[in-house]
């Protein structure tokens, strides 16, 4: 009987804070860094083809990053709303805001995919003169667009287990996809075992091939494992009410990352005067995933948690979360700094570098630069996530604008005038104070707002 279940779900509420964070946010930091991992690894075996392969995927990059801003923020709404209904014991509610959220991602599909097949080829257009890049680019983009259904329903169905605390499945569905596209990528791209040989359509294949492949496993954990939330679709309508709540949380999420985006494409449009710089920049943005993915695995874990017990009213545990967060994100941050600091020859040098020593040259000051924001970015990730778990996510979205928009890219757009390319990538430190500044304004607001109010008399 579902009664009997229910009760014993309240590992969020009773288990010790440190514990409790590692458990949920372990697996996801694992599957996150294979996740990372494989981006690294499809790049270097792009940069195998030739620079103008590696470069196109890169400015792909922007497209991409906007699914995936769209797909994980509207999850994040969906996680947020679901644990907190979780914590208030509404059982029902639960299981529809589950099913409207699988909807307003299907939608949301539909939207990439015609996309793809529009919008791949000006895209591609407006920030390169190369034919050969735009050819690259726009065979990429259009297949991980329309093929790109894998990447809306695994990131909705892991954020359902993990927002009943079954971060585990969402591991073992994330490493699962990683390792087939991994597997996949070699394969499909150089032609071996008698496959075609597809190059740059190759690893777009291989992508999507390992989203489609995580998102069937996790609808199956959901299916076997999940017991808290019981989807189902018969008479299913769209329940407006239950979306806005979705959103509420949502969209300032989907902005704060879409805005990563527009910040992406606008650095390309920046560097594009500067050749193989475009190339770096791409290079940076994957090894940087790979530190900061672990980062993104902790808030993962760390929403549902905070979610839970604020709807619980546990502001101990909320407060004790935050900070244990932040401890760990910082150090995380710290590590990664260190190592791009060490070794940037090294990291650059896997894409391939011998090929254009250019990447060398701009690379490694490029790379000792941009990484200095390590210092902050940790603190200031977790912060906004904080600020989402308590349904607060315009803070947010404003941090982000006024990082990226306001501050990153007319730094960036001044220092190129200077035809020194060196002094442009200075533009991400000095963002990345901006946001400290402004994250920690907006702490000490919703501290003052919610969480000094948390289990008091309303």
């Amino acid at each position: 009987m579902e009664n009997q279940t229910i009760p014993q779900e309240n590992k969020m509420g009773v288990m010790p804070i440190d514990r409790l964070l590692l458990s949920m946010s372990l697996p996801m930091m694992i599957s996150m860094l294979v996740q990372a991992l494989y981006n690294i690894v499809d790049s270097i075996f792009v940069s195998r083809i030739n620079e103008y392969a590696l470069r196109a995927v890169s400015l792909a990059f922007p497209i991409q990053s906007l699914m995936i801003a769209v797909s994980v923020g509207t999850a994040v709404g969906i996680n947020a709303f679901l644990s907190r209904t979780l914590g208030e014991k509404e059982y029902q509610k639960a299981n529809t805001i589950a099913a409207n959220g699988v909807f307003v991602e299907l939608m949301s599909y539909v939207v990439f995919a015609l996309v793809g097949i529009f919008a791949s080829r000006p895209f591609f257009a407006s920030q390169t003169a190369i034919e050969q890049v735009r050819a690259y680019g726009t065979t990429y983009l259009t297949i991980c667009c329309t093929a790109g259904i894998g990447i809306f329903m695994q990131v909705t169905f892991e954020r359902l287990l993990q927002s009943t605390g079954r971060t585990f499945y969402a591991m073992i569905t994330q490493g699962v996809g990683a390792i087939i596209n991994l597997i996949m990528d070699p394969i499909l791209i150089f032609g071996y075992f008698g496959m075609p040989e597809m190059g740059v359509a190759g690893a777009a294949a291989a992508t999507v091939l390992g989203q489609i492949a995580a998102s069937v496993l996790a609808i199956v954990f959901n299916v076997k494992v999940n017991r808290e939330i019981h989807l189902s679709f018969r008479g299913f309508r769209p329940d407006k009410k239950l979306i806005a709540g979705i959103y509420r949380v949502g969209i300032p999420s989907i902005i704060m990352q879409a805005i990563g985006s527009v910040m992406t494409y606008g650095m390309n449009l920046i560097l594009e005067a500067f050749g193989t710089a475009q190339t770096v920049f791409g290079i940076y943005f994957k090894l940087q995933s790979f530190i900061f993915m672990p980062v993104f695995g902790l808030n993962s874990g760390m929403v549902p948690i905070i979610a839970y017990n604020f709807g619980a009213g546990s502001k101990e545990r909320v407060v004790r979360t935050m900070k244990s967060s932040i401890k760990y994100a910082v150090g995380i941050m710290l590590a990664g700094l260190a190592v791009m600091e060490l070794f940037p020859a090294w990291l650059i040098g896997l894409f391939d570098a011998e090929a254009s020593p250019d990447l060398l040259v701009i690379g490694i000051p490029a790379l000792r630069i941009i990484c200095l924001s390590f210092c902050f970015a940790g603190y200031c990730i977790v912060v906004g996530s904080v600020f989402q778990a308590l349904g607060n996510g315009v803070y947010s979205m404003l941090v982000s604008i006024a990082r990226q928009l306001c501050v990153l890219l007319p730094v960036a757009w001044l220092f190129s005038l200077s035809g020194n390319v060196n002094l442009i990538w200075w533009a991400f430190p000095i963002a990345e104070l901006v946001s400290l500044s402004l994250s920690t304004y907006f702490l000490i607001r919703i501290n003052r707002d919610v969480i000094v109010h948390i289990g008091g008399l309303s």
